[in-house]
């Protein structure tokens, strides 16, 4: 069974699904390699800091935060990117509302696995 999304996903057709205090999400596209996940916060959310085997990227649509990755701690805003190496310990703190779009590779099972 090949697992992979709807070819076509629209922002106002799918739900936004909660993904902590402050934060939810919306699936943009995946298939086994490859992820794209929307992340909205509000003012203050936190993405605590975790760790997983998948490399990620992040682009901050809107916004600004504060990123935390392996110990060093930076501000992004609009228009800014991350990467993050697979196993390495992050999390950010939301300074402005806003917006993430965040890349994984391989795509991340547990967040389609409920």
């Amino acid at each position: 069974m090949e697992t992979r999304s709807e070819t076509w996903i629209y922002e106002h057709g799918k739900e936004w699904e909660p993904a902590g205090e402050g934060v939810v999400r919306q699936i943009m596209g995946y298939d086994g390699q490859v992820m794209l996940v929307k992340v909205k916060f509000e003012k203050g959310a936190v993405g605590s800091l975790h760790t997983h085997h998948h490399t990620q990227t992040t682009y901050v649509a809107s916004g600004k935060f504060e990123f935390t990755i392996n110990e060093e701690t930076k501000t992004v805003e609009t228009g800014d990117g991350l990467y993050i190496a697979p196993d390495l310990v992050h999390g950010c703190t939301c300074l402005e509302p806003g917006v993430l779009i965040d890349c994984f590779s391989p795509m991340r099972a547990d967040f389609i696995d409920h």
